[in-house]
């Protein structure tokens, strides 16, 4: 038996959208820099002994306005995702809740909970390093972002300096399997 997988066209996508895929050609390498300041980000939660994920909000000028990591462990906040810090930051920095013309930066495809926050922060792009094939809602596993029963949809920009962003995480676990 075969499963009907939701795509574009589909009741829930509607018709193709105009951001279309995620895009992984050279639109990416504008966010090469961001993406190493949320790599920072994420050692700072390594080294803390929080999964090692980081992220930085971008004004519509490029400057940083937020940045977070992972900070769940320290905090014992399940909402401690570096996605959820860099953006209270961001809306803290700008005395809105409305990210409108802002760009979020994060070393790997948000979660389900931080795709939403994007959307519901209007956010105008996802810019993400690693593919998360196990929790990703931005492409991989779900496509919260494009769905088109939502109001707002964020460009995405996938796989900036994935490999960088991978091997940050997968070092992380695999130091925690050894011990």
């Amino acid at each position: 038996m075969t499963e009907t997988v939701p795509g574009p066209g589909d009741p829930v996508h509607g018709p193709p959208d105009p951001h279309g895929p995620p895009r992984e050609d050279a639109a990416g390498a504008e966010f090469e820099a961001p993406m190493r300041l949320a790599l920072a980000e994420a050692r700072r939660a390594g080294e803390a002994g929080d999964v090692p994920v980081g992220a930085v909000v971008l004004d519509a000028s490029g400057s940083v306005i937020g940045t977070g990591h992972n900070d769940r462990e320290r905090t014992a906040d399940p909402t401690g995702h570096a996605e959820i810090v860099a953006m209270r930051a961001a809306a803290t920095a700008l005395g809105s809740w409305r990210l409108d013309g802002c760009t979020l930066v994060v070393t790997l495809e948000p979660c389900t909970m931080c795709a939403g926050a994007a959307v519901q922060a209007r956010v105008d792009r996802v810019v993400y390093g690693a593919v998360d094939l196990k929790a990703g809602a931005v492409g991989s596993l779900w496509d919260v972002v494009r769905d088109r029963r939502l109001n707002h949809r964020p460009e995405v920009i996938a796989e900036v300096l994935a490999g960088e962003c991978g091997s940050l995480l997968t070092e992380f676990f695999a130091g925690r399997r050894v011990r």
